[in-house]
């Protein structure tokens, strides 16, 4: 009440008070972003590197996502300076057209293109093969993310993790908003991913024994207490160790 009263007082609203900038935001080292970005340095895991040996304490997504605000802005910015010739019978540019099937003219539904997207081009059969060029060739956005979808799955083939870097980096940057936020959350656990890719032992197993839990206790949820869940679940671990 009293902050009411006082704002009353005043002409126009009081400004608002911006806590001080830390070194855990990106925008404490904007001075230094902006010199780079405009010297062409725009590589957000060069950046990070840069800013991290100035005293960054923050992460690689807060980065990002300021990085991300100015590249809008850049495209915003040349798209004003020279707009597209309107045609009268010209679709919006948001209209998406359909990919229809060479072989049937039926559209190709999101769910195949989504399984032909991550499928080698040696497992395709021949149908399969001509809707995928048929996709490459109608949707820009299908060939890219086929591309980083086919270079993804090479790294885990090959175990070679010193490739992951680049790709996170073209990730990032190729304008997909899935595989731009796959690649941060990849980066998150960097580690992790890279000890997946080049160690042979897998936590599959207990991940599995986990999820037979979990369909247990979920069937019974609201019918039965822990004993009738123990009672359930020790059969199962018992032949587990009598099989292993």
């Amino acid at each position: 009440r009293r902050s009411i009263a006082k704002w009353l007082t005043f002409e126009t609203p009081p400004d608002r008070q911006k806590a001080a900038l830390k070194p855990t935001s990106p925008l404490y080292f904007e001075a230094f972003l902006a010199a780079c970005w405009k010297d062409g340095n725009r590589c957000g895991r060069h950046l990070f590197h840069d800013i991290r040996q100035r005293g960054y304490t923050g992460s690689f997504s807060n980065l990002e996502r300021l990085l991300a605000s100015w590249r809008r802005t850049e495209r915003s910015v040349k798209d004003s300076a020279s707009p597209a010739p309107i045609i009268p019978d010209q679709p919006p540019r948001d209209a998406v057209t359909p990919i229809r099937d060479p072989e049937t003219g039926h559209v190709i539904s999101p769910v195949v293109a989504a399984a032909l997207c991550m499928k080698p081009r040696s497992t395709l059969t021949i149908t399969q093969a001509r809707r995928v060029d048929a996709l490459k060739q109608g949707s820009p956005e299908f060939a890219l993310m086929r591309s980083l979808g086919m270079r993804f799955r090479g790294i885990f083939r090959s175990r070679n993790p010193g490739k992951l870097d680049s790709w996170i980096d073209d990730a990032v940057n190729s304008g997909l908003v899935a595989i731009e936020r796959f690649a941060r959350v990849l980066h998150r656990d960097i580690g992790a991913v890279r000890n997946a890719v080049e160690l042979p032992w897998s936590n599959g197993q207990a991940e599995g024994q986990i999820n037979r839990l979990k369909t247990i206790k979920r069937a019974m949820y609201g019918r039965a207490g822990a004993a009738l869940l123990r009672a359930r679940m020790l059969p199962l671990i018992n032949n587990h160790h009598h099989t292993k």
